[in-house]
């Protein structure tokens, strides 16, 4: 029976599990962006067969629906942008905007925003907050390649910070300690996936 695909954008996100791969998982990192974790995981599902594909990370959350520490899962990611909610931008017709996760796991279900740079701007931000809750950079990369694979896929993601003006300090003083919060919460998790 194949593995599991357990992926993460950079390794501190994955808090040593790279280290020490928990049984009947393979780990690897996607890198930074959209575009790079979906041809990232399109080519590590291509070289070697999974089972299923768990993505894990921080995000940053929009508003008052989550807090810095919450852990959710992703229950669809949705390729967004500021410029196509303002009018200032369209998607073609059949461009595909919204990835459904097909693993289902036992936190709180969310869809993500997956805009194509990190949002500084709060009116921005409460903007993006009538679509999700929460923002992340690689999930419609990991979504879209899993699913084109015929892989069941999902994501738990860590509040890391706030999204708007100080985002970035925040997310610096807190990933790492998110994450690790993330991955103990994960081990009850991989065991019941195998």
């Amino acid at each position: 029976m194949a593995d599991g695909l357990l992926l993460a954008a950079f390794p501190p996100e994955l808090a040593g599990l790279d280290l020490e791969p928990p049984p009947g998982w393979r780990v690897a990192l996607t890198g930074v962006g959209a575009v790079t974790a979906a041809a990232t995981t399109a080519r590590l599902l291509a070289g070697r067969p999974a089972a299923r594909v768990l993505f894990v990370g921080t995000c940053g959350a929009y508003d008052d629906r989550l807090a810095v520490g919450d852990l959710i899962s992703a229950s669809a990611a949705l390729a967004v942008s500021i410029d196509v909610l303002d009018g200032r931008a369209y998607r073609p017709a059949p461009e595909q905007v919204r990835w459904e996760a097909t693993l289902q796991l036992p936190f709180p279900a969310h869809a993500v925003a997956v805009p194509p740079a990190i949002t500084l701007d709060a009116a921005a931000a409460s903007r993006l907050a009538t679509l999700a809750p929460a923002e992340h950079l690689e999930l419609s990369g990991v979504f879209a390649a899993a699913l084109a694979a015929g892989v069941p896929v999902g994501a738990l993601l860590g509040v890391a910070n706030r999204v708007g003006p100080g985002a970035h300090a925040e997310w610096r003083a807190r990933h790492e300690a998110v994450s690790r919060a993330l991955v103990a919460a994960l081990g009850p998790v991989l065991a019941g996936l195998r």
